[in-house]
């Protein structure tokens, strides 16, 4: 079973074909989307890429898009100073299933 490193949104994870996973909001109009992996290995060979691994492509169906986390809330507050900041943040996601890496 060969695996895969890939990078999306700043971050970076290790897939195998049929693994579902949730990454940052990625704009396509295609269902399909495709990662050019960092590494890729199976039982016998290891192929490093520098930085990307050439002739080497990870393909990925959308299933969901733009489903939402929970609100993460920052707060400012200094006492006796009447300041008081009340941020708050909701990151969008997409959960994705790989569907081969060749």
């Amino acid at each position: 079973m060969s695996k895969a490193v890939i990078a999306t949104g700043g971050k970076q994870y290790l897939v195998s074909t049929g693994d579902s996973l949730e990454i940052e909001l990625v704009e396509s109009k295609d269902k399909n989307i495709t990662f050019e992996p960092l590494l890729v290995f199976d039982d016998k060979d290891v192929k490093i890429g520098t930085p990307t691994v050439k002739d080497a492509k990870v393909t990925a169906e959308i299933t969901e898009q733009d489903k939402q986390t929970d609100k993460v809330t920052s707060i400012r507050y200094k006492a006796k100073k009447r300041v008081h900041k009340v941020r708050g943040h909701r990151q969008r996601k997409t959960i994705i299933k790989i569907t081969k890496i060749s």
